[in-house]
Parts: structure tokens; sequence; C-alpha cells
């Protein structure tokens, strides 16, 4: 321990009118957090004091990010304000290095009251890039609109923060340091651990890693191809896919996390990881996945570069979910999606007798359900994928969920959705992204549909394009009222359904660093057509969905700036 106690003093700042947490916490241009006084400070005061000082103080909380540049930088000045409010431990990964699935583990191992996460999640890195800060409670999952809410009321009222400005932690050492402060909350500690062992052996707990280790490295393993995107995955992958589970150094890229992604976007998008379906058009490998700068999302791939939706990914593993060892020991006890994801889970929850439930897009909605008992699996259409292990959508946790699949079932990728979409017909899914919006315009123009569909006559209407006829059976602004506590969330989204199963829904997104971004998502269910070309299937409905809303005339666009 220092000889000499450390100094907590309390400085006068002002407040900012921009720092909302959105869904995925507080995101920005990395330039807004460096060129304006006190931005970061403003921030990490009002998360500690969102939290009564009767919990936080001797409390503790996890500290983690996914390695972007600025993330050390932010560390330091969280452990210098966590010593100043009262925190009694901070756990923190080794080089301040946390996936975002391990930063959830790890406040559930240890009982921490939260965790503080860095992260922009699929976002740029490096000094033009992104930068965020995401709170995450003691169930481990992000936090609740209600506190969410009481962070932005105080950053909006704060007047000063407290601070350690002498306090300085070595986040190369693993292991406990210890520091005094001259005041009441001493002595002060942070941990410095590994950030992979906890969370891996999580994962030992619900795979079976013999049978996996047996499939990836035995006489008759399968080839297989991931793509860490020098996010901060990439240690998790080669100490538990290689290290542990015999796969070949090579099979994993990308693997060094880097300050700035190689340069890249680290998003698990076909676009984006387009490097990693190159190399496997050949058919030299029998699956391939790729994950996001923090770790939570992931894309996965069959032998050809075979493309498996998100939405399509949730269905398979709930439909041969008893595959991994964990659910043959907890059972099921629900499923659930994120509103705009397509209902091709639905389909399974129908036939399987297990409840279904549709929230709004978050997480934190996933984590409630799991917290009261309700939910095993889900997933939401933007590459996120999970379950009850954990409060965060976890990429690594698919990955293993798919292989053990493949490790039952023995067949391609390819069949095993053949075989799906056989059963259950097959939702034709795409996200339609405009970014960078003007925000009037963007807003101006969900008003106005909103006003179109609640119309009464907007409902049984049809719209024909080419030999194609849909007929109206619902339109509203999507509204989910908690199963477990009952809140209320409205205004997420407007949706259109039709009699065929087949929906259009129109979001305007809350997470954006700058500008504004609107989605269409469009869902389009065929029980017979399940081999046909994505987009061929889709045109009709984008046709109507562009038609009802007036999207390109009302922004200027001719076209969406990203099709996933």
């Amino acid at each position: 321990m220092d000889s000499s106690p450390l100094q907590v003093v309390t400085v006068p700042t002002a407040p900012y009118p921009d720092q909302s947490p959105g869904t995925c916490g507080l995101r920005k241009k990395l330039y807004v957090f460096q060129s304006r006084r006190n931005y970061l400070h403003n921030f990490i005061q009002s998360i500690f004091s969102s939290i009564d000082l009767r919990d936080r103080q001797g409390s503790t909380m996890v500290v983690g990010g996914d390695g972007r540049f600025f993330n050390q930088t932010a560390i330091q000045v969280i452990v210098q304000m966590a010593a100043a409010n009262g925190v009694g431990r901070l756990i923190i990964g080794h080089h301040g290095l946390m996936s975002t699935p391990a930063i959830s583990c790890v406040i559930r191992k240890y009982k921490a009251i939260g965790g503080i996460v860095l992260t922009a999640s699929h976002h740029p890195g490096g000094p033009n890039g992104d930068f965020g800060i995401k709170f995450n409670t003691a169930n481990g999952g992000p936090a609740k609109e209600a506190i969410t809410n009481k962070i932005f009321q105080i950053s909006r009222t704060i007047e000063e923060f407290a601070i350690c400005p002498g306090l300085h932690v070595d986040l190369t050492v693993l292991g406990k340091q210890t520091f005094d402060l001259e005041n009441k909350f001493k002595p002060f500690a942070v941990e410095i651990v590994d950030s992979v062992e906890s969370y891996a052996n999580l994962l030992r707990n619900i795979f079976d890693f013999a049978a996996l280790k047996e499939l990836l490295s035995g006489k008759n393993r399968i080839k297989i191809r991931l793509d860490a995107m020098h996010g901060v995955v990439g240690p998790y992958v080669k100490r538990i896919l290689c290290d542990e589970l015999g796969c070949p150094v090579n099979a994993a890229i990308n693997c060094v996390p880097m300050e700035d992604f190689g340069g890249q976007h680290p998003d698990p998008h076909p676009i984006y990881a387009a490097d990693l379906i190159d190399c496997m058009k050949d058919g030299q490998y029998d699956f391939g996945a790729a994950f996001d700068g923090d770790g939570d999302r992931n894309m996965i791939l069959g032998k050809h570069g075979f493309f498996v939706t998100p939405s399509d990914s949730v269905a398979v593993i709930a439909d041969n979910i008893f595959c991994i060892p964990y659910f043959q020991q907890t059972g099921v006890r629900g499923f659930a999606r994120s509103m705009p994801t397509s209902a091709a889970l639905d389909r399974v929850a129908k036939a399987t007798k297990i409840e279904l439930y549709e929230t709004p897009t978050g997480w934190k909605f996933f984590g409630t359900l799991m917290d009261a008992g309700r939910l095993s699996l889900c997933g939401e259409e933007s590459f996120g994928t999970g379950a009850d292990h954990i409060r965060e959508k976890d990429g690594l946790w698919a990955v293993l969920a798919w292989l053990s699949i493949l490790d039952t079932k023995r067949k391609s990728m390819k069949d095993i959705l053949t075989d799906h979409w056989r059963t259950y017909g097959r939702n034709y899914f795409a996200r339609y992204d405009y970014e960078n919006v003007d925000i009037d315009a963007a807003c101006e123009m969900m008003e106005d549909l909103e006003i179109t569909i609640a119309d009464k006559s907007f409902v049984k209407q049809r719209f024909a394009v080419e030999d194609k006829m849909y007929h109206v059976e619902k339109a509203d602004n999507f509204e989910y009222t908690d199963p477990v506590d009952s809140t209320i969330s409205r205004n997420q989204g407007l949706r259109i359904v039709f009699t065929n199963g087949s929906r259009i829904i129109y979001r305007l997104s809350g997470t954006e660093s700058e500008g504004a971004t609107v989605r269409i998502y469009i869902d389009s269910y065929e029980k017979e057509q399940i081999f046909e070309d994505t987009q061929v299937m889709l045109a009709p409905l984008a046709t109507i969905a562009l038609k009802i809303s007036q999207l390109h005339e009302r922004t200027g666009r001719s076209g969406p700036s990203l099709i996933t």
C-alpha cells in the first residue's frame, strides 16, 4: 500500500445537454469526449451519482472495454473517480480489455453492483472513430430506462465531480493494487484480472467441450474460419477455440486487438467481413464466423460463404436447443426476439409450445425476462444472439451453439437451414439502413407515416405489386408492456402486418453518433418458395414500404446506405 494518502478533490463543472444514454449507452465521435471540457468526467460522475451512496460505499464494480482508442485513458479517469465516489473495489480486465459478454459474466460472478463498459460496439475506432460508455447493473445487463433516465437528468444539472487525480493504476500487471485515500472511503482496491478465464469457465459448464474438441480437431474434424476483426474477442477465440478446443492457429484471423481495429469497420456484416466470405467461397471451410469490436455480435457462415441471417440463426438454435447440454439440464423457459427481428422464431415457439416474447429493441428487455425465470434464448436481427447464462448478447456463445448443432446433426449448414425452411417455411428478411439522414426530415416522415397507418381505413387495405397481393391485417406504433414489472415502452417502431405473416417495420435509430438513421425492416414469409433470391423475394414489399412512407421523396435519398 502507498505510504502517503492520495488527495480527493471536488472539481466544479458545467452540464452538457446531450448526454442521454441510448439503447447502447452514450455513444459519440471520439473528438466529443476529447475536446469538450470534462465531458467524460461529467458522464462518469452522473453514473456514480445515480447509485445511492449506501449502495456505492465499499462496493465492487467491473470496468473493461473493447480496446479502442482512448480506452485506457478513460479507464484511468474512471478509476480516479470511482475511488473518490466511495467504490471499494474495481475489477478491471488485463490491459483494460474485457469483452461485453465477459463483463456481464464477471459482474455476476463477483456480485458487483454494476460495471462500466467502454465500447462503441461495431462502430469504427481510432482517433477519428467513435467512443462509447455503457452502464450495466448488478444483473450483468444494460441499465433499464429508469436508470439511464436518472443518469441523463443528473448530467443535465451537474455542478461538480469528485476525483482522486494522483491515483494511477498499472493495467499491465495482474493482481491486486491498493491505495490509501485522504477521506473516509479507504482503502481502495483495484484487481487486474485475466479477461478470459472466468468467461471461459462459464462456457465449459454450458457446452460439451470434449465433443467440440473432437469435432474441431479429431479424425473427422470440420474446418472452420473465425475473424475477430481486431476486436477484443481475439484473445477469447485464441484461448478457447484454438488452445482448448484444438482449432489450428491459422483458423483464427485478426485476433490481436487494435485501437483502430486495423483501420477496418469492426462489424460482423457481409460488407465489412467480406474477406472472410471471400476466403470461404472456394469451399475449403465448413463453418465461418465473425465478431464485432466488443464481442457481443456475430455473423454465421456455412460452406462457400453461405450466409445465415441472425433471424434464422436464433430460430435454428431454438429448434435444436437440446444439442446444448446446458438446456438439457435447465430446460427451456421461453424464447424472445426484438420486434424488428423476423418471425422465424415465432414458428418454432408455436410448434414446441414454448412461450414467445416480442420485445422492443435493446437487450435490457430480455434481461428482465431472464431474471424472472421466463426466458432461455433470445436474439435480435442486428447480429445479436444470446441465452440466460449472462445478460448480454454473446457472439462466442452463438458460435459454440452452432458448433454443438453441427456436432449433433453432422450435416452442412446449408442442409440444416434447408431442413428448417421445409419444416417451418422461410422468412426472407432484410434491413434497409438510411444513414445520416437530416433528423428533422426523418422525424417529420415518421410522424406523417404514423398518422397514415393509424387511420382506420388503412387496415384491410390491399397493395398489389406485379403478381403479389398483400392485405393489411394490423398497423400500429409498437408498444410493450413488460410482463414482469409492468413498465410500458411506447413508440418502439411503426409496424404493418399482412395477413400472410409478412411485415414492414420502420424505426428511427437511437444509438448513432451523428445524424439520424431510418431503418426499414422487410419480413416476407413464404411457405413453399424457400430457395429463391432474397432481394427478389423482398422487392414487392420493399416497393410498398417506400410507397407508403415516401422515404426517398422526404429525405432526398435514392436508396439505402446499407442492406443487411
